[in-house]
């Protein structure tokens, strides 16, 4: 246990309708494993937001709410405490969670049969959102060496010259591997974008989430010609294990990119804020910074546990170390055996829910990745099963 708040305690999610279980039979085709894919927590919510829902429920009548200037005050004020990046509230706007608000961006700023490049592996609703909209994917996967991933600058640019998309998803902080992006590394990927006039939309959902020792540093902030082309999508979400609360964010710098964007999300309401919405993301960015210092403390104690314990017991499986996130990138390839045979162990010998590598890209296969965001208790045994698992293979 990390400071004041008890992550060490387990809590039973069954029977409350979570995903996690809910969705196991149809995903993995059983419903007895230790579910530690989808990409929630099993921390308690911080208390000052569970308030803020009781206050709500508490309101005589749930009528129609105009969402308060100290919304957007609130997530413009965190982005400068936290990540010293200086956004107007006027150039901030809601939007109802982060995957649909890259929904929202692919079909404002691009149009049908467009090229949207990615850089697998990475989250894999970046290809399912291009591809279900009808835009066309565009791949620059990430360059692995040395079990270290990176952008192959020279690369970049080879292919965005070539194939001229009209946007790229930058996932910073980077999912499933946990990289934050450096300053540097940035201002080059937005420089190659600004001067092919592509648009970059930054999934930036981890930015609070990394773990300490780092910074964020969002793509907007590394220069003028960022922010002249970024369009950033955050959320409290996944930064204080809420993300049954419809509720995130989307950041624009420039004026010209921003008004006719939050224009066409104000047509359709999608800009406006449901009641539970509107106080529980208020109470997250103004009261429960204590709360997320001391779970961040707490996830690279577990991060630090997996990879030291792998290491120890388990020949030919290695983890890159995660600077942000709760996702734990598990490397298996030195193992001998294929990816079916890797996924087939994790799922009916070790009786684990994680996320199969190759969901993130062809890149991934070899790996998974699993959510370490739970009690150490619960880790340990995900950890032993593997290890029992895989005991004969040397």
């Amino acid at each position: 246990m990390t400071g004041k708040y008890n992550f060490d305690k387990v809590i039973d999610r069954r029977h409350t309708d979570a995903t996690k279980y809910e969705e196991m039979r149809e995903k993995y085709g059983r419903d007895d494993l230790l579910p530690l894919w989808i990409a929630d927590m099993d921390f308690a919510t911080p208390a000052p937001i569970t308030a803020a829902l009781h206050e709500c429920v508490d309101t005589p009548v749930l009528g129609y709410t105009t969402a308060p200037a100290r919304l957007r005050e609130s997530i413009a004020g965190w982005l400068k405490k936290r990540h010293d990046w200086t956004v107007g509230p006027e150039a901030v706007d809601f939007v109802p969670g982060v995957k649909k608000g890259i929904g929202l961006c692919v079909n404002y700023f691009t149009d049908r049969g467009d090229k949207i490049l990615i850089q697998p592996p990475v989250y894999h609703s970046f290809r399912s959102v291009v591809e279900g909209n009808g835009r066309l994917p565009v791949t620059a996967p990430l360059h692995l060496s040395d079990k270290n991933y990176t952008i192959d600058i020279d690369a970049l640019e080879q292919i965005v010259a070539k194939e001229k998309p009209r946007m790229m998803i930058i996932c910073n902080p980077q999912n499933p591997i946990g990289i934050q992006w450096s300053e540097d590394i940035l201002r080059r990927v937005a420089a190659i974008c600004h001067h092919h006039e592509v648009i970059l939309l930054s999934d930036e959902i981890y930015g609070d989430l990394v773990l300490p020792g780092q910074k964020h540093v969002p793509t907007a902030s590394v220069s003028d010609e960022a922010a002249e082309i970024t369009v950033t999508l955050g959320a409290p979400s996944k930064s204080f294990n809420m993300p049954g609360i419809a509720s995130a964010w989307t950041a624009v710098v420039n004026p010209e990119l921003r008004e006719g964007f939050f224009a066409w999300l104000k047509a359709s309401e999608f800009d406006t804020p449901p009641i539970c919405a509107i106080y529980s993301t208020i109470a997250a960015y103004t009261e429960c910074e204590d709360w997320i210092d001391d779970m961040l403390g707490y996830l690279s104690e577990n991060s630090a546990f997996a990879i030291d314990y792998i290491h120890r017991n388990i020949p030919g499986v290695d983890a890159i170390e995660p600077r942000a996130g709760f996702g734990l990138w598990i490397d298996f390839r030195d193992t001998g055996l294929t990816h079916e045979e890797i996924i087939d162990r994790i799922i009916n010998r070790a009786k684990l829910a994680v996320s199969d590598g190759a969901s993130f890209g062809v890149e991934g296969r070899g790996f998974i990745r699993l959510n370490f965001g739970v009690a150490r208790s619960v880790l340990e045994t995900a950890l032993e099963r593997i290890k029992e698992a895989f005991a004969d293979v040397r």
